[in-house]
């Protein structure tokens, strides 16, 4: 067996956004969202489906599968492979409109259900060291939830350091799933859930057409350029910081006196740029 990069867009859309092969969506949501026993989820309708000619031309850097279950209850499911401006921003505003957009002006509130958002994300945003951390509005002093229809759940890939004999919980098994299936060759035989005995068939590649890989390994590259643009766009910020740290501080040696060679040696100036401060 081998298997794809589960956060590439086509991998990651075929396994969790597929309506014929919904069982992997509904075991990682059960996973992940904490409900009673007789309140799992039994069947989700996925509302952005895994059409594969649609995705050859979106962007690789922020990946969502939206879906419904049978009571009504919405779930935005997103793979973030680097981080954005406003990320925290982003996801209130996007979670917020999924949940307004429910009723029409003048419905009844009480037809409003809950939408609960899951950020799988290649970086860290939390202070808190575990990989996975569940976001409610609670009364910061009695921990009491009034406000309970939106939710955040965050699984930090980074953060997951876990082995296959370390895995506790189903959320245990697919972050294992999720960081480290193409570097393995057989479904794992601690793999009881069939949600996800399903993903880890769905992710092997002698099961995927000759097109679907074509546009994985198109996305791929996508990814790895649209990363490489972020990381030269910070790289860039950075260097005009540190060279407008340097004109700040030859500035004010220029200012009290200080003679034209210590300041080329102390800020790596040119002469130039230093007489036409």
């Amino acid at each position: 067996m081998k298997f794809v990069d589960i956060t590439n867009d086509i991998a990651f859309r075929k396994i969790f956004g597929n309506n014929s092969k919904k069982k992997s969506l509904i075991s990682f949501l059960n996973a992940v969202i904490d409900l009673p026993q007789n309140e799992q989820i039994i069947d989700v309708e996925i509302t952005n489906p895994y059409q594969l000619g649609k995705l050859s031309g979106g962007k690789s850097t922020i990946v969502d599968v939206k879906a419904k279950d049978e009571k009504g209850n919405t779930f935005i499911v997103e793979m973030q492979v680097a981080e954005l401006d406003y990320f925290n921003k982003r996801i209130l505003y996007y979670t917020s409109q999924s949940y307004v957009l429910q009723i029409n002006k003048g419905v009844e509130y009480n037809k409003l259900k809950p939408v609960y958002f899951i950020g799988i994300l290649e970086f860290e945003i939390a202070q808190n060291k575990n990989y996975f951390s569940r976001h409610k509005v609670l009364d910061v002093e009695t921990k009491e939830q009034i406000i309970q229809d939106i939710e955040f759940n965050f699984i930090e890939i980074p953060k997951f350091n876990k082995t296959i004999d370390q895995l506790e919980t189903s959320i245990d098994q697919w972050t294992y799933f999720i960081k480290n299936a193409e570097n393995l060759t057989l479904i794992p035989e601690s793999v009881k859930d069939e949600g996800l005995k399903e993903a880890y068939t769905e992710a092997d590649k002698q099961n995927w057409t000759k097109q679907e890989l074509e546009d994985y390994e198109r996305a791929s590259i996508k990814e790895r350029d649209e990363i490489g643009r972020l990381d030269f766009a910070v790289k860039k910020a950075e260097k005009k910081g540190k060279v407008e740290g340097k004109m700040e501080v030859a500035k004010s040696l220029k200012q009290n006196g200080v003679s034209l060679e210590i300041i080329i040696t102390a800020t790596g100036l040119t002469k130039n740029e230093i007489e036409n401060l």
